[in-house]
């Protein structure tokens, strides 16, 4: 069944709307085919042009055919511009499945994990073997990223150790205090810094203040074409800009780590003194009676890995980076709650380590 609709003269908003109507009424009738004539059209305007554009993906929606015909002139024009954007498309969407949701997820994880690999390789051969190898090292970017990474991070490293030394005994005593074993805060500080509190809180302020500041620093250069300008020079990204930021961080993060162990401390030892009515001499005997050299070797032991994390991290999320401004924020927020999530994982192998497989996890053993 063909139905044929002629147009009137004036195509604008009003006879549009019209021509419509009659358009969607001959498709509920049944018609297969609808021509509309526009040979005795004279005028159309942009509103007379969008209503024909909606009888076209009114009637593709219902699956028939709308044919235009006998325009002339001024109107034969106008329609040939507007044309392709009237073309009746589909405007549904097949949505992703479970299984290829899963797929694609499990291929980004893939990629990633072979980028992750490559940069790794990367980055042994030129922090470890290429400087033994006289491949040459930035000499001046390590001293740049020492101070940096390591002295600047000095003063909120010991704040935050500092108060969190102060919370901990605040909370112990309370209920130490009970029992009159108020002088065993002490030890529950010092075991708790030298083995998990300082090298995991080091670890988490240097991962949200330089992990970020180097997520950020490779992300807006390669947004901008800088690493491809630095190979087209000839020179490897990994040696000119993480090699020196493994070493930096390397030789910072104990120092740290020894740091943090002291301000934590110092916060206990002030409330032990002030407030638990603890003298000074026997508060360090009895934290000299009960620490011991291998209790420090286990967070310091940390550091390097908890290092290695946070310049890897943020180095390979800063090199995947996509897009401008926005891609940069996006994956620098991502690096530190990656580096964040990889330091506790690591700290809960390192606990498994040192007290099921190596032994030796009772406080004074």
């Amino acid at each position: 069944m063909s139905t044929k609709i002629q147009a009137s003269e004036k195509l604008d908003a009003g006879s549009g709307r019209e021509l419509f109507d009659e358009v969607r009424a001959a498709l509920a009738g049944g018609s297969v085919e609808v021509e509309i004539d526009l040979s005795a059209v004279d005028f159309i305007d942009s509103m007379g042009s969008a209503w024909i554009s909606r009888s076209m993906k009114a009637a593709a929606k219902a699956g028939r055919e709308l044919r235009l015909t006998g325009a002339r002139g001024r109107v034969r024009e106008i329609l040939d511009l507007v044309m392709p954007g009237m073309e009746a498309e589909s405007t549904e969407t097949k949505g992703v499945g479970f299984f290829e949701s899963v797929g694609e997820t499990f291929f980004n994880a893939v990629d990633e994990a072979k980028q992750a690999g490559k940069l790794l390789v990367d980055t042994v051969y030129w922090a470890f073997l290429g400087p033994f190898e006289g491949k040459g090292f930035r000499w001046g970017s390590f001293i740049e990223e020492v101070h940096e990474m390591g002295i600047r991070a000095i003063g909120i490293v010991c704040l935050i150790n500092f108060l969190l030394g102060l919370i901990i005994a605040i909370l112990s005593a309370a209920q130490l205090r009970q029992f009159g074993a108020s002088i065993f805060v002490a030890d529950l500080v010092v075991i708790a810094f030298a083995r998990e509190l300082a090298p995991v809180m080091a670890a988490v302020v240097v991962s949200a203040r330089s992990g970020a500041a180097i997520a950020a620093e490779i992300s807006t250069m390669t947004v901008q074409e800088e690493l491809d300008a630095l190979r087209a020079m000839g020179l490897n990204p990994t040696k000119f800009l993480v090699a020196p930021k493994i070493w930096a961080l390397f030789l910072s993060m104990p120092g740290l780590v020894l740091l943090a162990n002291l301000a934590g401390n110092l916060g206990a030892f002030l409330l032990g003194i002030t407030y638990l009515d603890i003298t000074p001499q026997h508060w360090w005997q009895e934290i000299l009676g009960i620490v011991e050299v291998r209790d420090f070797i286990e967070g310091i032991s940390k550091s390097f890995i908890f290092a290695l994390i946070i310049v890897l991290v943020g180095c390979h999320n800063g090199f995947r980076v996509r897009g401008g401004a926005r891609g940069v924020g996006l994956s620098t927020t991502r690096a530190v709650v990656l580096v964040i999530s990889l330091l506790f994982i690591a700290d809960m192998a390192f606990a498994i380590l040192f007290n099921f497989v190596l032994g030796g996890g009772g406080v004074g053993s």
